[in-house]
């Protein structure tokens, strides 16, 4: 089958869409399938290499095609997204896969006859993101207007009606979907996933301490604060947080709390590390964090990469107790699950974890179990399900 996977955005990129995207179009090549990516250039000084930066082999049935980024806002999205229609249009015997709203929208619209069927991949009823978002990232001032979440919620619907699959990353945003525009066909619930363990470099810990860790964004909805506020009241458990983007304000915020507790000398704060070191960090601790805050995006839409990172390392976790994490996690056999946004509970399970061997080695088998089951192979037989429904459609 031939894909053609549109992302509207630099690459690579840093963040988790980055490493999704990649990851996804790699497996459906490995797969067999003829999968063009194509995105926007590289903004480092130095063009970067997509395969490297990703620590994944190249593959020729992988091909990266480049969208020059001239101009600036709505320009260059306009640029882009005549360039995808001009390209959907000269490879109608292919099958578009994007998680791109406006695109998938944009697409749609044409004539089937001047289009490759299209498959969406929604993370989130796009209006109810749009609006909780900006609080969530502490940037309450950028709240969108009251005309934009209606344009935003009548893009899904046409998304929901005229796309010939849809995929949904969690089975909460399914039944959300379906519960606002009705049911439809050829819908897909397809979660994230990670590397399967084998592919990983054992590493040798050679600390002495008991080690919490967490790796991710430091956005306040991921909760890292309570992470840090926990480990607060969890005597003998040290910190690791992996991540922190320069230039944004949250490693900052992180930061100053961990100042204000008092907690330096038990806290290590990597800033950003690039994603093929990041599973190497984690190897390092006993046990492994999810402390997201409750929202909607957390509670039904998320699947955090994290997550399936964690399970291949046979580590036990801690998460919070949201219907997302649930349909992944089952609470005291391959987790425990606790309460969100409070700090105490985190904390009490943590020093659980640390005063019980048996325990924390019964939960870390429990999540290795799980992880073949969310491995980027087991997410791409998910994904070409949808492709080969759509194409067929």
């Amino acid at each position: 089958m031939t894909v053609l996977y549109f992302a509207d955005t630099r690459f690579p990129i840093e963040r988790a869409n980055g490493v999704q995207t990649m990851a996804t179009c790699h497996a459906l090549a490995q797969r067999g399938h003829d999968v063009t990516l194509v995105v926007r250039p590289d903004s480092a000084p130095v063009v970067r290499d997509p395969f490297a930066f990703y620590d994944l082999p190249a593959i020729n049935t992988l091909h990266l095609h480049v969208v020059p980024a001239g101009g600036a806002g709505r320009a260059r999205r306009l640029r882009f997204l005549l360039s995808a229609a001009r390209l959907a249009a000269t490879r109608r015997d292919a099958v578009v896969l994007t998680r791109d709203l406006g695109l998938a929208a944009w697409l749609v619209q044409l004539p089937k006859s001047r289009r490759p069927p299209v498959v969406y991949e929604s993370h989130g009823l796009a209006d109810v993101v749009a609006s909780e978002m900006p609080a969530l990232l502490g940037r309450p001032e950028l709240a969108p207007s009251a005309g934009k979440l209606r344009r935003l919620a009548r893009r899904e619907e046409r998304v929901w009606s005229h796309a010939a699959a849809y995929v949904a990353i969690t089975h909460a945003l399914a039944a959300e979907l379906t519960q606002r525009f009705g049911s439809r066909e050829r819908t897909f619930v397809v979660p994230d996933g990670a590397r399967p363990a084998d592919t990983i470099a054992p590493m040798t810990r050679s600390h002495g301490s008991f080690v919490a860790a967490y790796a991710g964004h430091l956005y306040p909805w991921k909760g890292v604060d309570v992470f840090v506020r926990a480990l607060a009241l969890a005597s003998g458990v040290h910190g690791l947080i992996v991540g922190g983007h320069p230039g944004e304000p949250d490693a900052d915020r992180v930061r100053a709390l961990i100042r204000e507790l008092d907690l330096g000398s038990r806290i290590t704060l990597t800033g950003l590390v690039p994603p093929r070191d990041v599973i190497g960090r984690l190897q390092a601790a006993d046990v492994l964090v999810l402390p997201n805050t409750a929202s909607a995006i957390s509670e039904r839409y998320t699947s955090p990469l994290k997550l399936f990172e964690y399970l291949t390392l046979g580590r036990p976790i801690v998460a919070s107790d949201l219907p997302s994490i649930r349909e992944v996690l089952t609470d005291g056999q391959t987790a425990l699950l606790v309460r969100p946004g409070d700090p105490a509970a985190l904390a009490a399970a943590l020093l659980r974890v640390k005063d019980h061997p048996s325990l924390a080695e019964a939960l870390g088998a429990g999540a290795a179990a799980l992880a073949p089951r969310f491995t980027w192979d087991a997410r791409a037989v998910r994904v070409e399900a949808a492709l080969e429904a759509a194409r067929t459609s």
